[in-house]
C-alpha cells in the first residue's frame, strides 16, 4: 500500500517536531515555511521533501492531508483554504481564535468531503486513554471531579493569556474523559507582568450529574508541574506528565458513612502500567490512517466546544476585573 503524503506548514518549534516525526513514519511529502532560510535548513535535514514557500504553491501539488502548525492567527485563514479544495487537515491548538470561525471550519470540511481534526495531542497520551479506560470501567466508582494543574516558569506570551496557551489541553482532557462538555464555567485571571495579558488562571467547570473541574494554569511559577487527578467514590487517580517516571497511580482510598459518620478508607496504593508511547506519533498515526474513513478523537466538533470555553473564560476573566 503506498503511504500517505503528508505537507506540513510550519516549520517553527511545533511544525519540526510534526515534520520529524511524519519523516519517521515515511509520510513526510513536503514543508511549506515562508523563511526561506529555515526552509533550505529542514530541506537539507529530510532530503526528498519537497519545500514551499506559500501554502497556495504546496495546493498545487495537491498532497493527501495537510497539518497546519502555523502560529495561531494563522490557523483560520490557512485552513479555509485548504477545505474551500477539500483537502484534509489537522490544524494544531487552538483551531481558531472564536468559536465562530472553528464552526465555519467544521460545516466548510462537511460540504467539501474533507476531514478535519485538531491537535489535542494529550487525547492520544497513552496514560489519558488508560485513565478513560478507569473510569468507564467504574474502577474508582462515580466520577466526582477532575482537577489539573498545569504551571511552569515560562514560555511567556505577549500575544495570548496563559489560559489560551496551556489550557486547551486540559479542556479537552476533560471533556474525553467525562464524556460531555461543560454546562456551566467560573473564572478568575490575574495580570502581573503585562497589562493585558493573564498569567495565572484558575478556572471551575461544572458538567452534567454532578462531576466538577478545576483548571489552575501559569506560566509564573517556580517549578513545573502538568498534574491530573481525579476522584471517585471508590478510589482517586493521579497522573503527573512533567514526572520522570510518568506513573499512573491508583489511590486505593474513599470516604464510607458508618451509621451517618463520614471514615476514611484505605489500601495500598497501587501502580497502573500502561504502553509509553510517544503521544504526537499516535496522534498522527491516528489522523494518516483515517484520511479514508472518519476522524473521531479531536474531530473538528471537539474543537469548536475547546474554542467555545477559552472564549467563555476570557469573558468571565475580563469581567473580573
Amino acid at each position: 500500500m503506498t503511504k500517505k503524503q503528508v505537507c506540513v506548514i510550519g516549520g517553527g518549534r511545533w511544525g519540526q517536531n510534526h515534520i520529524k516525526t511524519l519523516h519517521g513514519m515515511g509520510n513526510l511529502a513536503g514543508i511549506v515555511e515562508a523563511n526561506p532560510e529555515r526552509l533550505r535548513e529542514l530541506l537539507s535535514l529530510y532530503p526528498g521533501t519537497e519545500g514551499f514557500g506559500s501554502v497556495e504553491s504546496a495546493l498545487e501539488r495537491k498532497f493527501d492531508a495537510y497539518t497546519i502548525a502555523a502560529p495561531a492567527p494563522l490557523h483560520y485563514e490557512i485552513a479555509k483554504r485548504l477545505l474551500e479544495k477539500g483537502q484534509h487537515v489537522l490544524i494544531e491548538k487552538p483551531m481558531t481564535l472564536s468559536s465562530e470561525t472553528a464552526q465555519e471550519l467544521v460545516d466548510l470540511a462537511e460540504r467539501n468531503g474533507a476531514q478535519i481534526m485538531v491537535g489535542h495531542v494529550m487525547l492520544f497520551h497513552p496514560a489519558i486513554i488508560k485513565i478513560k479506560e478507569l473510569i468507564d470501567s467504574g474502577k474508582i466508582g462515580k466520577l466526582h471531579y477532575i482537577y489539573s494543574n498545569r504551571v511552569n516558569l515560562g514560555t511567556v506570551r505577549t500575544e495570548e493569556n496563559v489560559f489560551w496557551s496551556l489550557s486547551p489541553h486540559d479542556v479537552a482532557i476533560f471533556d474525553y474523559l467525562i464524556g460531555k462538555p461543560a454546562s456551566s464555567i467560573m473564572a478568575k485571571g490575574e495580570k502581573f507582568l503585562q497589562k493585558d495579558v493573564y498569567d495565572s488562571t484558575i478556572v471551575h467547570l461544572s458538567y452534567p450529574d454532578n462531576i466538577h473541574g478545576h483548571i489552575f494554569a501559569s506560566w509564573l511559577h517556580p517549578f513545573k508541574e502538568h498534574r491530573i487527578v481525579v476522584i471517585g467514590s471508590k478510589g482517586m487517580l493521579t497522573f503527573e506528565d512533567s514526572s520522570k517516571e510518568k506513573n499512573i497511580i491508583l489511590h486505593n482510598k474513599h470516604i464510607d458513612f458508618v451509621n451517618g459518620i463520614p471514615q476514611k478508607s484505605e489500601s495500598p496504593d497501587e501502580i497502573i502500567s500502561y504502553d509509553k508511547q510517544q503521544p504526537l506519533t499516535e496522534e498522527l498515526k491516528y489522523f494518516v490512517d483515517n484520511l479514508d474513513g472518519q476522524i473521531k478523537i479531536a474531530d473538528g466538533k471537539s474543537g469548536v466546544e475547546v474554542v467555545r470555553v477559552l472564549e467563555k473564560v476570557q469573558s468571565l476573566i475580563d469581567n473580573n476585573q
